[in-house]
């Protein structure tokens, strides 16, 4: 899919959990045509799992959006705690760009001691991390980018950065996914 238009996005964030929690997580994507909010997938991963890239992908193309979507908003690199997507394969998948979105820089370090040292797999989920370039500061917040231009990315994000810095589909998925798990949407993404 060609990354120039880029006018139809979805936006992937996990609902909030409780610290000791196992098993399942639930996920939201807030498709959005422009400005517009178009409708919205959900899905489960597991907590601190592997199937992030794959449930992603098959949310995506199983979809009545599949046809229209041209980009994928990531709220992260890694979903359900350290659930940590290969952006690179999503892309390569779904035949469109992926882009991780962070207000700040993640403290990397402490990500990787965390997963070489305490979850299992993190070998694995490290090298998918550092696979995905280190984040790039872009119109106020940090990237990752798989599938498109670092100029593209920028476009992207302040296309769809309405209301603050994050881009809307974003913004609306951590919406949702609050109010769903909580009763009430809480803090910003």
């Amino acid at each position: 899919m060609k990354p120039s238009k880029l006018s139809h996005a979805v936006g992937f964030d996990d609902f909030p959990f409780p610290r000791d929690h196992r098993g399942d997580v639930s996920m939201v994507g807030a498709v959005y045509a422009g400005a517009r909010l178009e409708g919205v997938l959900r899905g489960e991963i597991r907590r601190d799992g592997r199937n992030s890239t794959e449930v992603l992908a098959r949310l995506v193309l199983r979809s009545k959006f599949n046809a229209s979507l041209q980009l994928v908003f990531l709220q992260g690199i890694a979903l359900a705690g350290f659930n940590v997507v290969d952006i690179h394969r999503l892309s390569e998948t779904l035949e469109r760009p992926v882009l991780v979105v962070t207000r700040r820089m993640p403290g990397l370090e402490a990500i990787r001691e965390t997963l070489l040292g305490k979850v299992p797999g993190g070998r694995r989920k490290w090298a998918l991390i550092e696979k995905a370039g280190l984040p790039e500061p872009v119109a106020g917040v940090y990237v990752q980018r798989a599938g498109l231009s670092l100029e593209q990315a920028e476009r992207a994000v302040r296309r769809f950065a309405l209301h603050s810095n994050i881009p809307e589909p974003l913004r609306t998925a951590h919406l949702i996914a609050g109010g769903i798990a909580t009763g009430q949407s809480r803090a910003r993404p």
